[in-house]
């Protein structure tokens, strides 16, 4: 039997709905602009067990279904943990940006980077903010992000942090890759304390000057078995 696929329901800031059906999910690492910072993190990484990317920026392909504007979703193990990102959609010509969680096992990221995103949902918010026909159309180094957990917050920064998104398209375009119904998440910022943190309840933010703050909130809980 054919697989459906899945379709997001979205709105944009200005109310008017959108529809999109993607065909394909990226979800792009080590995006940070400076670059000798990203090299080192690897490093660090690379030290506790995480493999190297083969390149970067990185980027790993998943499962369009895991996308989700779900208020609560289901991961497999107590180790797993969002982080905050500028997730680019394009769509019938047209590009939407809104914010997303790159949720992932942290415990499975130690052996496979790529299984480790896999393994969970992929939230985004159900709010856009409408582009047009250029990804480039939008003050990047003026959108601040931010993330909590628990209520506590757990990432605050800038987007001047990380690579512009568009810049990141291009890159995975150069590949050789495309599509013209995708959602490209665009990397993170660093965590404010440095360690990953387990919880439940989830919100984040992006704020672009002149527009409204789009915000998206779910709870993870841990599937019974």
């Amino acid at each position: 039997m054919a697989r459906t696929p899945t379709t997001l329901r979205l709105r944009t800031v200005e109310g008017e709905s959108v529809q999109v059906t993607p065909s394909r999910l990226v979800v792009a690492g080590y995006t940070g602009r400076d670059q000798n910072a990203v090299r080192h993190h690897i490093e660090e990484l690379a030290a506790i067990g995480v493999p190297e990317p083969d390149s970067v920026p990185a980027f790993y392909e998943l499962d369009a279904d895991l996308l989700t504007v779900a208020e609560d979703v289901e991961v497999a193990g107590e180790q797993t943990s969002g982080e905050v990102e500028p997730v680019l959609i394009r769509s019938d010509g047209r590009y939407y940006l809104t914010v997303g969680s790159d949720h992932t096992d942290r415990a499975l990221e130690r052996h496979d980077i790529k299984a480790s995103k896999g393994a969970c949902p992929k939230p985004i918010a159900d709010t856009v903010i409408d582009l047009g026909g250029r990804a480039e159309s939008i003050p990047w180094d003026e959108i601040t992000v931010a993330s909590w957990l628990d209520d506590e917050l757990y990432q605050d920064g800038t987007l001047a942090q990380l690579l512009p998104i568009a810049q990141v398209l291009a890159i995975w375009e150069s590949t050789g890759a495309s599509s013209d119904s995708m959602v490209l998440f665009g990397g993170t910022m660093p965590l404010i304390d440095g360690e990953f943190r387990f919880g439940r309840e989830w919100r984040m933010n992006l704020q672009s000057p002149g527009q409204p703050a789009v915000e998206l909130t779910y709870t993870a809980s841990v599937r019974k078995n």
